[in-house]
């Protein structure tokens, strides 16, 4: 029992004491707080105490912080150490702005969140030092956590560490933990690891949280103990279920992987899932990842989307870049481009050199910025590209291709590009577009230009697959064509979500080029491609459909995709509408055989 004493036998006070103990333990606190505070009328210390921690508790009495905390005062000045401990906790944690323990005050509830509290960390100390210097060993591990963590006037790290070791060797939990930490601060050899590692695991033993979540690591790193991820993961799990925000991340990762732990994603996600309501930014940028890339359960582009805000707008740049793409492509989330270019600012302005080059490109595409956040830009490329960035470097060679935040270079952009060549597919795309058009250079360099080409389109890069494959339908370098090999290139291109590709394969397959024509794969490629907003393709499967081009006619739908169409300002689309009113044949179909591939 809290506070209990041994009592002299004979003394009608100590057994009236012992008495409201008894009827405290039969669970009667009504009872056991009428004795009790009928003795601490009379100046029994250890009474006051107790109907002290009634008030506190709301036992038997109605909860009162301000009553609580004058019996307290009563307590301690009479001499409980128990009592000075808990006043000097009282006056760290705050008590009401202007209450004074020591005069007669409203009753406040200990619940009322209304009122204002102020720590007061010198009386804090004051009562600690008593309840130390009487022999208590929390009030010793309140000192020292004072010296450590109080305000400046008051940090003393020596006085700090001293009082830990006190409270330690006095068997506080609290001093275990911060003596501990502290050695371990101050380790140099494994056998200084190992004496840390010994008050820690007395700390865990006593149920002190933060020290399983320092076991953990200490568990996973082989810090002082001999390595167990085992061991860590149970840890880890502990510290989780106190709300430890990092180890609820690292407990979730564990049970993700499998790692110390058997692999449950279901326990993850809920782990993740807490800790990044805790405010731990990786864990929600991990939740995205797990919604964007996991199994069925947990695919869902808005819930990926959902949790990359969160970790963005905590802070996290991966996520923030994240966020913009989703922004950008409208994936789980309505499609933004100003959002997108926020976020992409964001974090490049964090560092992120990939978010940079995004953000250069939503530039290129008409996003608009202000003039000098595109010189900005420039300049962070440019000292980047300096640094021997490659990836910069071709971005800003982009920059002086495109008149990005400052002036138009193209010779200067061929340099620069130039220095990715060796790692940047984007790099060898633009490098051999440019010399194949003769930009920057004196004079078109159309072989060399195909041969970077053809190293981007075999590295997968879909702008360069369709760029070799028009070449291979027109036959631009020696004149001879290859459209097998367009077709290929176009197939590439179109399995990486190009809907350019989508089109020019519905194009080829509908007639006119040297492959088998199949007008039912034209019109699944037309439709894939329309449905993703393809302005052409709208108008070609609109034609397929009302003409039963591929043997499905459909005269409805088809008047709806060129409706649709002709909205985008295809002009053959809005001819076919105008001929359909008048009982005419659309004229469309020489334009499949040629536009777009």
């Amino acid at each position: 029992m809290l506070g209990k004493k041994d009592f002299a036998p004979f003394s009608f006070k100590n057994r009236k004491l012992a008495r409201g103990f008894r009827l405290l333990e039969q669970n009667k606190p009504f009872e056991a707080f009428a004795i009790f505070a009928d003795l601490a009328q009379t100046g029994v210390t250890e009474a006051q105490y107790q109907v002290a921690q009634c008030y506190l508790r709301g036992q038997g009495t109605p909860a009162s912080l301000e009553e609580g905390a004058r019996w307290l005062y009563r307590a301690a000045t009479g001499g409980s150490v128990e009592a000075c401990f808990s006043l000097g906790t009282m006056y760290a944690m705050g008590l009401p702005v202007g209450f004074d323990p020591a005069s007669p005050a409203r009753l406040v509830s200990c619940n009322d969140n209304i009122v204002e509290r102020k720590p007061d960390f010198d009386k804090a100390l004051h009562w600690g030092l008593k309840g130390a210097e009487g022999g208590s060993a929390e009030a010793k591990a309140l000192v020292a956590h004072l010296y450590s963590h109080g305000p400046a006037h008051i940090k003393n790290a020596q006085l700090a560490r001293q009082w830990y070791e006190k409270a330690a060797h006095a068997g506080a939990p609290q001093g275990y933990l911060g003596f501990g930490l502290i050695l371990l601060r101050e380790a140099k050899t494994c056998e200084d690891q190992k004496k840390a590692f010994s008050y820690l695991k007395q700390a865990a033993d006593k149920g002190v949280s933060t020290a399983y979540a320092t076991l953990a690591w200490m568990y996973e790193g082989g810090v002082g103990v001999e390595r167990d991820l085992k061991q860590a993961a149970h840890y880890f799990g502990a510290a989780a279920e106190f709300e430890i925000a990092p180890a609820q991340a690292r407990y979730g990762l564990m049970l993700l992987k499998g790692v110390g732990v058997e692999k449950n994603v279901t326990q993850a996600e809920t782990w993740l899932r807490r800790a990044a309501q805790n405010g731990h930014s990786d864990s929600a940028a991990m939740l995205g990842d797990l919604y964007i890339r996991g199994d069925d359960v947990y695919k869902s582009s808005s819930e990926a989307a959902k949790w990359y805000q969160m970790a963005a707008e905590m802070g996290h740049t991966s996520a923030m870049r994240a966020l913009a793409v989703f922004y950008l492509t409208g994936t789980g989330i309505e499609r933004d481009e100003d959002k997108a270019a926020y976020w992409f600012k964001r974090a490049a302005l964090q560092g992120n050199s990939q978010a940079d080059a995004d953000l250069g490109n939503l530039i290129l595409a008409g996003v608009s910025l202000e003039p000098k956040e595109q010189e900005a830009l420039r300049e962070r490329l440019q000292k980047r590209a300096e640094a021997g960035d490659p990836l910069s470097a071709f971005n800003f060679g982009v920059c002086l291709a495109k008149q990005v935040g400052g002036r138009l270079d193209e010779a200067q952009a061929l340099y620069w590009m130039s220095k990715a060549l060796d790692s940047v597919v984007n790099a060898q795309y633009w490098y051999g577009k440019m010399l194949f058009e003769g930009r920057g250079t004196d004079a078109p360099n159309p072989i060399e230009g195909l041969k970077w080409l053809k190293k981007a389109a075999a590295a997968g890069m879909a702008e360069a697959c369709i760029a070799v494959a028009q070449i291979c339908v027109t036959g631009q370098i020696d004149g001879e064509k290859d459209h097998d090999r367009a077709l290929k290139l176009y197939h590439q291109a179109a399995e990486n979500g190009n809907v350019d590709a989508l089109f020019s394969l519905g194009a080829m397959y509908g007639g006119g080029h040297d492959v088998p024509e199949d007008r039912e794969k034209a019109l699944y490629y037309f439709e894939k491609a329309a449905m993703r907003g393809h302005a052409l393709s709208q108008a070609m499967l609109g034609r397929y459909l009302v003409n039963g081009i591929a043997g499905k006619a459909d005269k409805a739908k088809g008047k709806m995709w060129l409706e649709k169409a002709a909205q985008q300002g295809i002009e053959e689309a809005k001819q076919t509408l105008c001929e359909m009113e008048e009982n005419s044949t659309p004229a469309l179909e020489k334009k499949a055989s040629h536009e777009g591939v």
